[in-house]
Parts: structure tokens; sequence; C-alpha cells
């Protein structure tokens, strides 16, 4: 085997183990603390799933098709697609937590009738996953290389052999992630300039005023996810634009160089978690909660467990504690 490939193989495995427990640590944080359950951290609980995806499903599928593994044509494609599948469902999630905010900051009214009920969110994520499974799945519908998907025989599974490079560059690439990621970054500095402004122009006083504290943390938590949004098109666009330059420039680009694309992409599923942890102090809260719960277990329910009740009324509100494990 070649060094290349050990290598990209060996960062693969590590990227793979921190998307796991790293989103599994987001989605628990969300889950379990009552102060993170509004709209924005539901979408943002599906951009956590989507990156969990990453590391229990694509990387480890990525493997296989990359070790040119003989399956059918359909399985091939098959798997192809589900390596597609947390991506669109990643942009589709970041379009909804940036709608989500621009509503938030300029229909604040209609914001709190409507998006604010639970039973919303949870269909606008029902609905982000159900169009991300239909647009994942076009090559299954007819775009992708025809002869080699027809094929009856067994043959090496490998993503370009069987995935169209058209579907890759003129759907997943302009389609869903340029136009999406326009349509976010417009947003988001429609939502800094109108919070800039409505700051600027409030009367300057001793203290805060309840009007100026929201403002800041809605600028707060717009930096954060803007900063999200950013690292994933950093992300992902040295890949694409390989893409491009082998659809429309006929050129070769090196397999290492895909490999570093590859880890790029992937990677961004693992360091999102690190950012909500250093940029948002509710989740960063709830992860010591849930670190105080697991180390208060782990020592056992009676000498621990009055040390973690304590730590617990430190980091959080009475009402997100833990009482047992």
């Amino acid at each position: 085997m070649e060094l290349t490939v050990v290598l990209y193989t060996t960062v693969e495995v590590v990227i793979a183990v921190g998307c796991v427990l790293g989103n599994a640590l987001v989605i628990g944080a969300v889950w379990s603390t009552k102060s993170l359950r509004e709209p924005t951290f539901y979408f943002l609980t599906s951009l956590a799933v989507a990156d969990l995806l990453v590391g229990c499903m694509a990387i480890p599928l990525a493997l296989v098709v990359d070790s040119h593994v003989k399956t059918s044509a359909l399985a091939c494609l098959f798997s192809s697609c589900l390596l597609i599948l947390p991506t669109m469902a990643s942009i589709l999630s970041l379009l909804a937590i940036a709608v989500d905010r621009y509503l938030r900051v300029f229909a604040p009214l209609r914001y709190r009738q409507s998006v604010m009920k639970i039973r919303y969110s949870w269909l606008v994520v029902a609905a982000c996953w159900a169009v991300a499974f239909l647009m994942s799945f076009t090559p299954l519908f007819g775009w992708s290389n025809q002869p080699a998907a027809l094929s009856p025989n067994s043959s090496d599974c490998h993503f370009t052999t069987y995935i169209s490079m058209s579907y890759l560059v003129y759907f997943t690439f302009f389609l869903c992630n340029l136009l999406p990621l326009a349509t976010m970054a417009l947003l988001y500095c429609c939502i800094f300039h109108t919070i800039q402004r409505s700051l600027r122009d409030k009367p300057r006083g001793t203290g805060l005023s309840e009007s100026q504290s929201y403002l800041r943390k809605e600028r707060r938590l717009a930096a954060l996810l803007s900063l999200v949004l950013m690292l994933f098109a950093l992300s992902w666009l040295p890949l694409h634009i390989m893409n491009c330059i082998v659809y429309f420039g006929k050129s070769v680009v090196p397999r290492s160089a895909f490999y570093v694309g590859i880890l790029l992409s992937h990677a961004n599923s693992a360091v999102n978690p690190v950012v909500y942890a250093f940029k948002s102090p509710k989740i960063k809260r709830a992860y010591l909660k849930m670190w105080s719960w697991v180390t208060g277990c782990a020592g056992g329910r009676g000498s621990s467990q009055p040390q973690s009740s304590q730590s617990l009324d430190n980091i959080g509100s009475s009402n997100d504690q833990v009482d047992t494990c």
C-alpha cells in the first residue's frame, strides 16, 4: 500500500472519531439543556447530525470506495449517493439557521408567534433532510454515468466512475453550494448591518438597555454562525474547485491533491463542535454540565453525587440540572 494512502486512511480515521465524539456531545448538550431548546439550536442539532454521519457513515464509505472493492454498479452508485447526503443536509441546515436569524432580527413579532414554536422548527428540519435525500440521490434517477450505472456485472467501485462530473459541478457545486452560500452571506450581511445601525442609533447611557443587550447577544450569535458558515465554505471549496478543473479544463489533478481536499471537507465536521465550545457560552456551559454528569456517574452515585450537583449549580441554571445518573 502506498504511503500516501496509508496517511490518508490514518487521518480519515482520526477525523471520523472526532466527528462522532464531538457531534454526539453537541446533540446531547442541546437535548439535555432547556436553555438550548430553541429553533436556532434545533437547526444546529440538524447540522451536528449531518456532521455525525460524516464520521460514522461518509468516511467509512469513502475509504471503501477508494479501495476499489468489487461490487455491483447499483450498490456502488447507491453508496456514492450516501457520501453526498451529509453535505446536502449540512448546507440546508446552515441555510435554515441563516433564515432563522434573519427573521429573528427583521420580523421579531412574527418570529415569536410562529418560528419559535417547537413543532415548526422540527418540520423545517424534516423538510431539510427530505430535500437533502432527493438532491443526494438524483444520480439514481438518471444523472449519472449511464453505461457504468447500467452495467449488470460487478466491477471496481470508484466514486467518479458512477457519479457524473457534470452532476458534481453544475448541480452539487453551482446550484446546491454556491447559490445557498451566496444567499447566506447576503443574509448575514443584512443582519450585521441592521444590528450595528440599531446599536449606533440607540442613545448612549450609563448602562446597557434591555434592547441593547438583546442586540449584542444577537450579534455574538450571528458572529458564531457566520464563522461556522465561513469554515464550511473554506473546507469544501478546494474539492469543488478541483472538480471544476477536471471537468472544464480536462486536466489531471494529482490524487494526493484530491486526498487533501477530501480531508479538508471531512475535517470541517470535526471542527464545528470545537468552534461552538469557544464561541458560544451557552453550549460551553452545556458541555461542562454534561462532563460533570458523566464524571459524577463514573465515580459512583454515593460520594461523587454531591460534588457533581454542586458543579452543576455553578455552571448552569437550576432548570437545567440533572438530578440522577
